[in-house]
């Protein structure tokens, strides 16, 4: 896949130059300054994908993406900053990198995106795993947040809602949590019970419940049961 750099800070360019070289599937064919520099590298050399920082000089990485003809390329934001999530969401961005950029995030990025190009000629497109380092895009009324999953304890079902528990956050999304629980890695979370969904990771004890059940408490204090019937299936699983 060949990629262009677009960063108004050398050490930037030349420290993702050093990351992208432990994935020789991306090619950097060039890198450009400024934002009027990329958009006339992007129309110039049509690259498959751009890592492009927002804040620069001129035009703003948002400004570069709307100045473009017709070629627009698959995009990686990267940035200090997160107050652009949102914003980053609406332009469909492939992914949302902080800066300094870790080479797990980077690795895990680059995964995604060599999948979707393996599974381009196919007619349907069925909904990938969501592993604990993938990032989620949760809004919430006026508000919105990029998650790490490995950071959400606990969902929790609401009618045709579930509420989202990470940090000290609890913001709610219009979704069932049986389609929750088909993306989520079946390592980490665990469907306790009818009402929730807990990370394995965030246990901090277990002890035996009401009619053959068990109660965990996360590490930040709340309490779940784990029906009898998900019991058996926990204690499997966790080797008890």
């Amino acid at each position: 896949m060949n990629a262009l750099i677009i960063d108004d800070e050398r050490l930037a360019r030349n420290e993702l130059r050093r990351l992208l070289e432990a994935h020789p599937f991306i090619n950097i064919m060039g890198e450009a300054v400024n934002g009027e520099d990329a958009v006339e590298k992007i129309n110039e050399l049509r690259p498959d994908l751009v890592f492009l920082d927002i804040q620069m000089p001129g035009k703003n990485g948002f400004e570069v993406l709307t100045s473009l003809d017709k070629h627009v390329p698959e995009v990686i934001f990267t940035t200090a900053f997160d107050d652009y999530a949102l914003k980053a969401f609406e332009f469909n961005a492939a992914d949302y990198l902080l800066k300094p950029i870790e080479p797990a995030r980077l690795a895990d990025a680059i995964k995604r995106l060599s999948i979707e190009e393996e599974d381009r000629p196919q007619p349907l497109e069925i909904p990938s795993l969501l592993y604990e380092s993938d990032r989620i895009f949760v809004k919430d009324g006026d508000r919105c947040w990029f998650v790490e999953l490995g950071s959400v304890r606990l969902f929790e079902s609401l009618g045709n809602y579930v509420r989202i528990y990470f940090d000290n956050h609890k913001p709610m999304v219009l979704r069932s949590l049986n389609s929750l629980e088909d993306r989520l890695d079946p390592k980490v979370f665990f469907r306790a019970n009818r009402k929730h969904i807990i990370n394995l990771k965030m246990i901090d004890s277990i002890e035996p419940y009401f009619s053959g059940g068990l109660l965990v408490k996360l590490k930040t204090g709340e309490k779940i049961e784990i029906s009898r019937r998900q019991a058996i299936r926990f204690k499997d699983l966790m080797s008890l």
